[in-house]
């Protein structure tokens, strides 16, 4: 065993030996003696921030007794402020179909249990998965503090998502609602049609977003390749765009001097789609953009770039003239 020295009262980090998944124990001496294990690291740099944390605020728990209920609340504390918002409330609504096991000590808990909750939350796919997200989230949590030597949540199953059925808009259902551009919010579906924007990244554009000197919006959420992406206007949409800008509003789609909710949007939506006698969804506009191209021979890497997809020929993204002049062309092969 390799001990390495930190300051006096610090904590301690020891190397064992043999070959381990986290051969570093991170410890931390108790007053009249003995020491706690504050948790097992890959790299003595884990261990070190590991034990950094600890002292910045310690885990005071007893690992042979703390349930399921304490190991929730003290993930909430130290690891769900990391997550994303809606991945929060995804979990926390997952464990209220926990509740069974709440003052179970969380070592006892079995595989077979953690699958009885999934199995018998009675609802969706994504209900299930959201458990089986959990007890993963709990059992990676358990296992750095020592809690745990395996994780059972690598045996949990969930109802598989079933496969989408996506929709593109036909060139006749294009053609009807080129015919209705003038009608409330008409426009707002070609705009996505001819750009390919997800609902809330076209729904989050700001006019500063939009250079028509340019001919070009800027921006894209999601993914590190969908972010602050660069997509052309289409020139068929162009005079939407311009008059979208021309009400001044806070955002590109605007709804009475104020952003439009992505639930709201979906309420304008539903009437168009009664009004055009059409069944469509807004993430078929963005499907249908993507197919077009596709189908008219658009090169893929420039497909790639503004949809904001990884692929291997993306690389970076390096917007010059003749990247803005690819993707223009590309753009301007949707021709319905």
């Amino acid at each position: 065993m390799i001990i390495i020295k930190l300051p006096n009262n610090y904590g301690s980090i020891s190397k064992l030996s043999g070959k381990r998944r986290r051969p570093y124990v991170v410890r931390k001496s108790k007053e009249g003696g003995g020491f706690t294990i504050v948790g097992y690291a890959a790299t003595r740099e884990e261990g070190l921030a590991l034990l950094a944390q600890y002292n910045a605020n310690p885990w005071d728990i007893d690992r042979a007794k703390i349930t399921l209920q304490g190991l929730y609340s003290l993930w909430l504390e130290k690891k769900a402020p990391k997550l994303g918002k809606a991945n929060q409330d995804s979990l926390r609504a997952a464990f209220k179909h926990c509740s069974a096991l709440l003052n179970r000590p969380y070592k006892e808990i079995k595989a077979f249990e953690m699958q009885d909750t999934i199995d018998n939350c009675g609802r969706s796919y994504a209900t299930q998965g959201a458990i089986k997200n959990l007890w993963t989230h709990l059992d990676k949590f358990a296992l750095e503090l020592d809690i745990i030597t395996r994780c059972y949540s690598d045996l949990l199953t969930s109802t598989a998502a079933p496969p989408t059925s996506r929709t593109v808009f036909t060139p006749g259902e294009v053609e009807t609602l080129w015919n209705h551009a003038g009608e409330p919010w008409v426009d707002s579906v070609l705009i996505f049609i001819y750009s390919g924007w997800r609902i809330s990244e076209l729904l989050a554009l700001t006019p500063e977003d939009v250079d028509l000197e340019a001919g070009t919006m800027k921006g894209g959420t999601k993914t590190a390749a969908g972010k602050n992406r660069v997509v052309p206007i289409h020139s068929k949409i162009r005079p939407l765009v311009e008059a979208r800008l021309a009400e001044a509003g806070p955002r590109l789609i605007s709804y009475q001097g104020n952003p439009v909710p992505v639930t709201t949007y979906r309420l304008f939506w539903r009437d168009i789609m009664k009004r055009l006698k059409m069944s469509h969804v807004p993430h078929e506009c963005r499907h249908t953009f993507e197919t077009r191209l596709d189908s008219a021979g658009g090169n893929r890497r420039c497909i790639d770039l503004l949809m904001g997809h990884v692929s291997k020929d993306t690389g970076n993204r390096v917007y010059n003239h003749k990247t803005l002049d690819e993707l223009q062309a590309t753009i301007e092969l949707f021709t319905v």
